[in-house]
């Protein structure tokens, strides 16, 4: 769960009105594009996958503004300043043609850059995702962004998003110990721009765009997802033209508890579309 990663400054400015941290670059292939999760980073959400990931692709993993050590922007997020910004990281860093793997909120995202971008992107793997939130989706995010904005313990956040990132069998597994180093490292690495992201995932809805998708589109639907349920996923693959979905036995964090059968499914399908 490492959260560190070498970036350096671009001159280039980015819809958010914010200098863009240079992504994560890694492997060789064609490319793919990844869009992390609120409240996340590229290191927190693919960690674990992007070494399998780039031994058949050339990785680009851009933070979003207020992640990693991308400073956060002058004014509110926007679901199309966010799709820019990811598409002109790759194209800055020399991959101008990719597929897009997007994680939870990252899959709106990977979906307006679709409809924005469509010479660009050649297919989207949509995980832990939706196009928007349900009720009960929304009182987590509001129970999330309240304990972010009281300033209070970092561990009481982090032992909340233990309990809805994990499914229940595999916090179950865990010993004390092994929660509690977990609860640790979510306390320390919380990201300064997640109450921006948070306000912006709360209004998200690309129910609009999904008919108009015409690449290849894997959706992964985590069976123990507490957070973003399968019916996200349902919903996701049922508004997509030709979308292949598939279950994957884990939690809402697919990295941290099934890294190799996620890479299995993104890496396998890419390949069977001639991405």
């Amino acid at each position: 769960m490492s959260r560190h990663q070498s970036l350096v400054i671009l001159a280039d400015m980015t819809d958010q009105h914010t200098r863009t941290a240079a992504p994560l670059v890694r492997g060789q292939g064609p490319g793919l594009l990844l869009a992390h999760g609120a409240g996340s980073d590229i290191q927190d959400s693919y960690g674990p996958v992007l070494d399998a990931l780039a031994k058949s692709r050339t990785l680009v993993g851009p933070d979003y503004p207020g992640s990693g050590t991308t400073p956060s922007g002058a004014g509110p997020l926007t679901l199309d300043g966010l799709a820019d910004h990811i598409v002109e990281s790759s194209v800055q860093a020399g991959v101008h043609s990719f597929a897009i793997s997007g994680f939870s909120m990252g899959t709106t995202v990977a979906v307006r850059a679709a409809i924005r971008h469509p010479e660009r992107v050649t297919a989207l793997v949509l995980s832990a995702g939706f196009a928007r939130p349900s009720p009960r989706l929304r009182l987590a995010i509001d129970t999330w962004r309240a304990l972010v904005e009281s300033g209070g313990d970092n561990r009481t956040l982090a032992a909340y998003l233990s309990l809805v990132v994990g499914s229940v069998d595999w916090l179950e597994d865990r010993s004390q110990e092994e929660l509690e180093e977990q609860v640790r490292l979510f306390s320390q690495g919380l990201p300064p721009g997640t109450a921006q992201q948070l306000e912006l995932l709360n209004t998200i809805d690309v129910r609009a765009d999904l008919p108009r998708i015409r690449v290849p589109v894997l959706v992964v639907s985590p069976r123990g997802d507490l957070l973003t349920t399968p019916v996200h996923s349902r919903e996701l693959a049922a508004g997509i033209p030709g979308a292949r979905l598939v279950s994957v036995d884990s939690g809402h964090a697919i990295a941290a508890e099934r890294p190799g059968p996620w890479a299995a499914l993104i890496t396998e399908f890419l390949d069977a579309v001639g991405h």
